[in-house]
């Protein structure tokens, strides 16, 4: 089969397409899948210049944690699955596990789920900006209808659909964009009110909007410099969700506000063996197939690249300037 091989840590010339055995069954309960889509993630190019994130990983090795493919055969001992079954998932492309920058792949079932009814190529840009967007609102931020959530970068993966998910609960959004095109898309998504942070304070705009007040939950999607700023951007007694490294920042504003300050990496329950949290990342994906097949919830793919541009589609992720998903087509 084809596949992408990230054959060394480095640029984006070390990925690779090449040649290689289809995978096998290892146990009696997994899908051999043909994998359609997969998405391509920030962690990716983090993964591609920094490292694989299993300490005894060797390369070469397959990035890319989402796909989204078809069953083409099942272990004797599958109950859940049948060939012919449309799936979507997050799991592997760490390091361990084979990911889905390639033609074929095999996964447990207990890790796949069905997709929604849309094409391969929206199925997997989703799973894991999905899970990262839920947990950050309401499992850390603890967010409740009538809140305001602040919300950065809302034109990008993770905060598009957190913008989607916020309004399905019923807080008030307030969002950060860079232009006039992502304040448009951010707006048709639910936003009440988009702050250009390019130009405004956003501090001063935030609590103006609230009336002094701050937001009830700020949710980080960027990184260190803008948590930082977001400090001042959170209601007394408020929550502060990062997806990314906040250390050593002086915290002293938020211990005076009293804020509760929260993490979230979506890739430590795979990380780290943690399977039943895994078994409840997939009941969240259940609920959001239910929330895109109702029409309440859409996942935007901005560009599409065939699986042999997987280097064109990390250096369009590392610009930054990405609305929603970039996606293989397989």
């Amino acid at each position: 089969m084809k596949a992408i091989l990230m054959t060394a840590v480095g640029d984006c010339d070390v990925l690779q397409q090449q040649e290689i055995t289809e995978p096998v069954f290892t146990t009696q309960t997994q899908l051999k899948v043909k994998l359609h889509a997969a998405g391509v993630n920030p962690v990716d190019t983090k993964i591609r210049k920094g490292g694989l994130f299993y300490p005894n990983a060797q390369l070469p090795a397959i990035l890319g944690c989402d796909g989204a493919g078809e069953v083409v055969e099942i272990g004797e001992n599958v109950t859940s699955f049948k060939v012919g079954d449309k799936v979507w998932f997050c799991n592997g492309g760490l390091g361990r596990e084979q990911g889905n920058y390639a033609q074929f792949t095999v996964i447990e079932q207990r890790w796949a789920s069905l997709m929604p009814s849309v094409d391969f190529q929206t199925a997997a840009a989703a799973p894991l900006v999905l899970i990262t967007a839920w947990n950050s609102l309401f499992e850390r931020g603890l967010l409740q209808a009538e809140q305001t959530v602040l919300i950065h970068a809302g034109a990008g993966g993770v905060g598009h659909v957190a913008i989607q998910l916020a309004k399905i609960a019923g807080a008030k959004v307030i969002t950060t964009v860079s232009s006039d095109e992502k304040a448009q898309f951010v707006k048709s998504l639910g936003a009440d009110e988009v702050i250009f942070y390019n130009q405004t304070d956003v501090a001063q705009e935030v609590n103006r909007l609230t009336n002094g007040r701050g937001a009830d939950l700020v949710f980080d999607t960027v990184g260190k410099e803008v948590f930082k700023l977001s400090i001042p951007c959170t209601a007394h007694f408020g929550r502060l969700i990062t997806i990314l490294d906040a250390s050593n920042l002086d915290l002293s504003e938020a211990r005076m506000r009293n804020l509760s300050i929260g993490f979230e990496l979506m890739l430590t329950p795979m990380l780290r063996d943690l399977d039943d949290a895994r078994d409840k990342q997939i009941t969240l994906l259940k609920k959001c197939a239910d929330y895109i097949d109702t029409g309440k919830l859409k996942i935007h793919v901005s560009e599409v690249f065939p699986l042999s541009q997987a280097k064109q589609a990390h250096d369009l992720i590392e610009s930054g300037h990405v609305m929603g998903k970039l996606v293989l087509a397989i």
